[in-house]
């Protein structure tokens, strides 16, 4: 499993956080591209969340987002923050929805609990970026592998 990127977008379609982990793999975009993206993202699970045909309650909008060279999951909290995480497209969200479950609460104690930050601001908090990092890269071990078999050609 290859995570290559997180983007966490808040309520009015903001992107507050991003961060690549796979470094290499996705083009390289400038900060106004990623703020453009995040908000056409914000826009399309908008529209997926009224257009849903059958809707008992809520409709959490795009849950799961497919393409050839990536997978994009995404997590909607209770507080319309989506935590979007970009993979390879092998994953499952039987592998990400745990995963993007630990981001959410590591966010909740190394960003919320930070007296220094503010809420809907950009996240400038370096232990929630150590201990995302971390996590990322304990589940992440298969791209060791990963990038040997690409060297390969297999």
């Amino acid at each position: 499993m290859v995570v290559f990127a997180l983007w966490i977008i808040n309520k009015t379609g903001g992107l507050i956080f991003e961060k690549e982990f796979a470094t290499g793999r996705l083009p390289t975009l400038s900060t106004n591209a990623f703020l453009k993206l995040a908000s056409v993202f914000h826009a399309q699970n908008a529209i997926a969340q009224q257009l849903a045909p059958v809707c008992v309650n809520e409709c959490s909008g795009i849950q799961c987002l497919e393409a050839d060279g990536f997978k994009l999951f995404c997590h909607e909290t209770v507080t319309a923050l989506k935590f979007v995480l970009i993979t390879d497209p092998s994953c499952t969200s039987a592998q990400i929805d745990p995963l993007l479950q630990s981001i959410y609460e590591l966010y909740a104690d190394y960003v919320l609990k930070n007296p220094f930050y503010e809420v809907e601001q950009p996240i400038r908090v370096s232990r929630w970026e150590a201990k995302l990092k971390e996590k990322v890269e304990e589940l992440d071990v298969v791209e060791q592998g990963f990038d040997v078999e690409r060297e390969r050609g297999t």
